[in-house]
């Protein structure tokens, strides 16, 4: 009788064990609550002016300023950097990147061209520029872009912009500028001094071997039977509407062939789905500033921003409306609230509907999360990804790099699955709260925050996805070692002789 209930005892306890860890090991996966994302999510949304002192009157991620040219270039091969450290420490002490623009054009600014190329023979064409509006007409000065002299600088300039900062956290975005009014690309309407088709080229060649992780955007998109710009549709640049919502939405009106979603279907496909991989961006037109975002803009010409928005893929949009001396008042109240939903969906917005968490095994813990964006564009750079176990306040106990992207993950795309095994060796048992974040390369930047509820819940900059409990391998131990003992007992209980 001895065996069969020795048999009898250890087949009971190794049932009992095996179903139990039958399901504790059953994955798990859980459903995350959406809330809307912050609206200074990093590399997005609107972009103040740098020097605009009510710029913190509505969230914003990005500074924008422009530079001249004759700042940053003091002779051939000879570079002044000090003008674009001030502009970019200065923005990045406040936490955020700066997109800028080197100009050598500006209407009422003079010294923005190096002297020492007009003391070489450049020649200057100076006049009364009246594409100034809503502004007055005022005079503007405009090198011969086809001098030798100041191509050659404008090459080594680049050049040396792209070995000094390319990749540099502090910097967004860069827009090509350099060329025409404003660095626009354009001369109007005195088009016949801006620069040949071959000056443009060599601009573009020089920058696409500078810069290889900063993103640079050029003016106008440009297919190869565009008669004023030379092709770009196919290069390695974004895009930015400098008259957004004003000059943005094909109208297939006469005259109308210069607005900026008239230019991308002429460039073609290559243009038209530029978004996918470069960024876009630009800035509002002046006379929409503000009103855009009424629910009755008024003026005839101000377009649909939400529409605008939809059709370009724009991520940001450089901004004076939003950043005035007069805003916020009670009367705004209603156009913040409307400002918020419109640049909310502006670019990116990922989102994590559900993770599934498998037990711990072998000191393993398994992960699996959904991640889908709901806005409008992808994630232009290949920021880290990090998860995180967080303790009591929210204290990060450990962290753990990820080979995870954001990158390329489309709007409406199937949700993107980061598949991730954790090591939890040597960790302390205790109860943890597993968390992801996508920290700013920018030392004290904004981090890429979800839309979800749990978003910055126990933590600054984490997502929290799911409780941990870190004790299941020391009870399974120690449930082994009772049944081993509580057998043993049993048995030599049975061996006893009756008396």
């Amino acid at each position: 009788m001895k065996v069969p209930l020795r048999v009898a005892w250890v087949a009971l306890a190794s049932i009992t064990l095996l179903a139990w860890q039958a399901a504790a090991d059953e994955p798990a996966r859980q459903a995350l609550a959406y809330a809307p994302a912050p609206l200074d999510n990093p590399l997005k949304g609107l972009v103040p002016y740098a020097s605009n002192v009510f710029r913190d009157q509505f969230p914003h991620s990005m500074e924008f300023n422009y530079i001249p040219f004759s700042a940053l270039v003091t002779g051939y091969g000879q570079f002044d950097w000090r003008a674009l450290e001030s502009l970019l420490n200065t923005a990045a002490s406040r936490g955020r990147q700066t997109v800028f623009r080197v100009y050598l054009e500006f209407p009422g600014k003079t010294g923005v061209i190096p002297p020492f190329l007009i003391r070489d023979g450049l020649r200057v064409r100076k006049y009364i520029n009246t594409n100034t509006q809503p502004l007055p007409p005022t005079e503007v000065e405009t090198p011969d872009y086809n001098d030798a002299n100041l191509r050659k600088v404008i090459k080594q300039f680049i050049a040396a912009l792209g070995r000094k900062y390319d990749g540099d956290p502090r910097i967004g975005f860069i827009t090509a500028g350099l060329l025409g009014t404003w660095g626009e690309w354009h001369d109007y309407p005195h088009d016949e001094l801006f620069a040949s088709k071959e000056v443009q080229a060599e601009v573009m060649d020089a920058y696409e071997r500078a810069f290889k992780r900063t993103r640079v955007l050029v003016r106008y998109p440009a297919g190869d039977k565009c008669p004023q710009w030379a092709p770009n549709a196919a290069r390695r640049f974004g895009y930015h509407d400098d008259s957004f919502a004003w000059a943005t939405l094909d109208t297939n009106r006469k005259g109308d062939d210069w607005f900026f979603m008239a230019l991308m279907k002429a460039a073609g496909p290559g243009a038209l789905d530029k978004w996918k991989t470069e960024p876009i961006g630009g800035e509002i037109r002046p006379e929409a500033w503000g009103k855009v975002f009424d629910a009755d803009p008024g003026g005839r010409q101000i377009q649909d921003f939400g529409e605008c928005v939809r059709a370009t893929h724009a991520t940001w949009l450089m901004d004076t409306g939003m950043f005035r001396c007069n805003f916020p008042s009670p009367s705004s109240a209603e156009r913040s609230r409307r400002a918020g939903e419109e640049v909310r969906r502006m670019g990116y917005e990922f989102h994590v509907p559900a993770v599934t968490i498998s037990p711990v095994a072998n000191e393993m813990l398994s992960v699996k999360i959904e991640v889908v964006n709901r806005g409008v564009a992808p994630f232009y750079y290949d920021w880290p990804v990090e998860f995180g176990l967080l303790g009591a306040g929210g204290s990060v106990i450990r962290k753990f790099e990820s080979a995870a992207s954001l990158t390329g993950l489309l709007p409406g795309a199937t949700p993107r699955v980061w598949d991730e095994r954790l090591s939890l060796y040597g960790l302390k048992p205790g109860a943890y709260k597993l968390a992801v974040r996508v920290p700013n390369p920018l030392p004290n930047g904004l981090p890429v925050r979800f839309a979800n509820k749990t978003q910055d819940q126990d933590a600054s900059g984490w997502l929290t996805l799911a409780p941990v409990a870190w004790r299941q391998e020391i009870f399974r131990f120690t449930y082994i070692v009772a049944c081993l003992y509580w057998l043993r007992e049993i048995d030599r209980d049975i061996q006893m002789p009756l008396r």
